[in-house]
């Protein structure tokens, strides 16, 4: 790094903040991205990257076990926990060397630190041995911190029985059970990775039904999957409390009625949600308001500091990689005054869980928009329907469309099966486009495919599904 005096300064190079410095840099600003940790922040080290890595290898082992049914023969299929381990961290090293290559050939100055709001535009870095760094001058700073695993009293993890995502990613031993509290992305996530290696997994989860942020039907679907693949789960339960014991954890489950149960599993999974990093930032000093762990910003990421903005999982859900890299680039493109910027449409975020089945969703709930007072027109088709779904021996799974019945707006689609988190893109991509139903049974979808099963549906919601 060759001074210290910069048009922008981001704190945390995750998948918000180094997308942010790469957007900057293309628009002529001199950027400096402060890391105190790993480039690629959370996901690309510890969250989105390496679970995938695992997921994929929990994927192939299943298949491997079912081998005969595609007329192959894979005798004495086993695991070596080691090497399934190290392919997911040499995954997420190689994307994190691609970032330090982003920056690099981006010109954006990384300072490896810990970095302080001293005001005025200044940011005080403190090194990883805790020797102060020159002190760094920026007209813009954009706090990009991400967020850590929450935790609730009586629920500590230890990091040898009780884990956080941390831990689940690197175990040292495979655990015959396993008890993971929390059933949205990250908690199913490692639900079917542990039980497709063999572990008794149970699921707890407070609310009454598993992945609640998803639509009802296709949380009920998800449901009957993972029960049908062993998996115990218990909704409406509490986790009153962990107690520890040599090499197990038993829990104290309870329900509102009053009954109560106690479980025993050799490691507990801690997946009940994030809390934003905004400890030790000098915030508050600067004016920035924290709302429930989270930094509040306005619609172009401003906080209430003059030329601070926050962006990522710093400033709430949805906790999402992608929702983290629009941010950084709709901020630094407001920031730059590049004309046609426009806020982010929440409704047009997708949420992609990685579990088997897949399932991925964008827009309104059916719920949520009967709530919101819409006529509706609602379309379903199943995978089993479909003939690259049957030839590929993955029929289990469903595609779920919402339509304004007015108007024609796309408002919702919902999908759990193979590849869902693939399929969902060309939903996203409707809704951006503000298509409606008439677009959608235009366009031609290619033959055999699984994404044929999106203009089914469509058509389904109007009555005119051709395969079922």
């Amino acid at each position: 790094m060759t001074g210290t005096r910069f048009d922008l300064a981001i704190i945390g190079a995750g998948p918000g903040g180094y997308v942010a410095a790469i957007r900057a840099s293309q628009l002529g600003l001199r950027t400096a991205i402060v890391e105190r940790e790993h480039l690629g922040g959370v996901c690309l080290n510890w969250g989105c990257i390496p679970t995938k890595a695992l997921l994929r290898t929990s994927e192939l082992y299943q298949a491997m076990r079912r081998a005969s049914a595609f007329g192959l023969a894979a005798d004495n299929v086993r695991f070596d926990l080691v090497r399934v381990v190290e392919r997911s961290r040499q995954a997420a090293e190689r994307l994190s060397n691609g970032v330090a290559y982003l920056m690099r050939k981006n010109n954006v100055a990384v300072i490896d630190g810990t970095a302080r709001l001293m005001g005025q535009g200044r940011i005080a870095v403190t090194s990883k041995t805790g020797e102060p760094l020159p002190e760094i001058e920026a007209a813009h700073i954009i706090v990009a911190t991400g967020a850590r695993a929450r935790t609730l009293p009586g629920l500590e993890p230890d990091g040898r029985l009780i884990w956080t995502y941390r831990e689940a990613m690197v175990p040292q031993s495979f655990p015959n059970s396993l008890l993971i509290v929390g059933s949205g992305a990250i908690g199913i996530e490692f639900a079917s990775f542990y039980r497709g290696l063999g572990a008794e997994v149970t699921v707890v989860e407070l609310l009454p039904r598993i992945l609640p942020a998803e639509d009802a039907e296709i949380s009920e679907f998800a449901r009957k999957a993972f029960a049908r693949q062993g998996m115990a789960l218990r909704t409406g339960t509490r986790v009153e409390r962990l107690v520890k014991n040599a090499d197990t954890v038993t829990a104290r489950l309870s329900k509102p009625d009053g009954d109560s149960e106690e479980l025993t599993a050799s490691r507990v999974v801690l997946a009940i949600g994030i809390t934003g990093n905004v400890e030790g930032l000098g915030l508050e000093q600067q004016g920035v308001k924290i709302e429930n762990g989270h930094i509040a910003v306005d619609a172009w990421c401003r906080t209430g500091a003059q030329g601070v903005y926050a962006i990522g999982d710093v400033v709430g859900p949805p906790w999402l990689a992608h929702k983290a890299s629009h941010e950084g680039v709709l901020c630094v493109e407001k920031i730059a005054g590049v004309e046609g910027v426009h806020p982010l449409d929440r409704n047009a975020i997708p949420s992609c869980t990685y579990s088997a089945p897949q399932v991925a969703s964008v827009g309104l709930t059916e719920e949520a928009a009967q709530a919101a007072g819409h006529a509706l027109k609602i379309g379903r088709f199943p995978y089993s329907a479909n003939g690259k779904a049957i030839a590929q021996g993955d029929a289990e799974g469903m595609v779920k469309t919402i339509f304004d019945a007015e108007t024609g707006a796309l408002l919702g689609a919902h999908i759990i099966g193979a590849e869902a988190t693939e399929l969902i893109q060309g939903f996203v991509i409707a809704k951006t486009l503000e298509t409606t139903e008439a677009e959608l049974m235009a366009a031609i979808f290619p033959h055999p495919t699984l994404s044929e099963m999106i203009g089914e549906s469509v058509l389904d919601a109007y009555g005119r599904a051709l395969h079922i």
